[in-house]
């Protein structure tokens, strides 16, 4: 199989003929159709995230077709559809996985990062972490929904009730959680790099009341927010933004040394949360919540040689939504 190999941090991926792997006992194999390209990609390869594998397959947003089974995997077939998100697996027997937060698991694998992912033409995976995907589902607009998707979800959840939302970096989760919220009714504010237009439009376009600098006070006071940009400076920012009561939500699993800030902007209530990973659970209800609305995708097609072009142009913030690889494409 042809494969996209991270051998060194701060170099770019290798490409690579490779033997397909073969099947455990308690593993599929999932011919990958595509893998969208997230930000953790990044800090994997830029050695941002403690315990690195090397050398490692980058990338935990799959959608592919099961090509073999192992002998003691039930449930599955070959040729059913499939994705695979960022948590590959878990112990299941610790107080964290006994209790429905498995994503807190201190012995959890992460796909991409512990356990080769995406960025190949074939990849394994348990089939326990392995959701159900529509076999008529677009396998490139539906490869973001397993990261942007599924962690904007779960960041989105933690907002509550928040009818006036504020989102800090409006790539590939926020475009997708934007059209989630509006179908609900509530208002979003879009927050950009300063100066980016671009994302700024595309925010109106799909809905947001207001967008503009990340740097800028918001126009009216948040009942939420939720930091989707690495970047610790807009901790204080968001805070500042939000009502009494509020809460800000830090989505990333890496982001820069937040700044000293005054009590006064955390007083009143005010809460600071972080989203560590996904659970099944979190997948379960968001697939089903895209059954009940229509969530579009903005993707730029890459193929798999042109993966390190896909991350220097979200590096760059050149791309309007999400890149994802197509293992079609040519």
């Amino acid at each position: 199989m042809r494969a996209m190999v991270l051998e060194e941090i701060h170099k770019p991926l290798v490409f690579k003929e490779l033997s397909t792997p073969a099947c455990g006992p308690d593993e599929i194999l999932i011919q990958v159709q595509a893998c969208a390209v997230c930000r953790t990609d990044l800090h994997i390869c830029d050695g941002d995230l403690p315990e690195q594998m090397l050398p490692v397959i980058p990338g935990h947003e799959i959608i592919g077709t099961v090509a073999g089974i192992g002998g003691d995997v039930t449930g599955m077939a070959v040729g059913d559809t499939v994705g695979v998100p960022w948590l590959a697996r878990t112990c299941g027997v610790c107080e964290f996985c006994r209790s429905g937060r498995e994503n807190l698991c201190d012995e959890a694998q992460f796909t991409g990062y512990h356990v080769n992912g995406g960025f190949a033409e074939y990849t394994l995976a348990s089939p326990r972490f392995a959701l159900p995907v529509p076999p008529h589902a677009d396998p490139i607009a539906t490869a973001p929904f397993m990261c942007a998707g599924l962690i904007g979800y779960r960041s989105y959840r933690m907002t509550g009730a928040a009818r006036r939302l504020g989102i800090y970096g409006f790539g590939a989760a926020a475009h997708i959680i934007s059209q989630i919220a509006r179908q609900q009714g509530r208002e979003i504010y879009a927050f950009t790099r300063d100066g980016d237009t671009r994302a700024q439009a595309f925010a109106r376009q799909l809905g947001a009341v207001w967008a503009g600098n990340a740097g800028e006070p918001a126009p009216e006071s948040l009942d939420a927010a939720i930091i989707y940009a690495p970047v610790g400076e807009l901790v204080p920012a968001a805070l500042k933004a939000v009502k009494k009561g509020g809460v800000v939500v830090c989505a990333g699993i890496h982001m820069s040394d937040i700044p000293a800030f005054p009590y006064a902007i955390l007083w009143g209530e005010r809460r600071i949360q972080s989203v560590a990973n996904l659970t099944r659970r979190d997948g379960e209800e968001f697939m089903q919540l895209l059954c009940d609305m229509a969530i579009h995708t903005e993707v730029s097609r890459y193929s798999l040689r042109q993966a390190n072009e896909a991350m220097d142009d979200l590096r760059a913030g050149r791309l309007t939504g999400a890149a994802v690889l197509d293992m079609g494409k040519t």
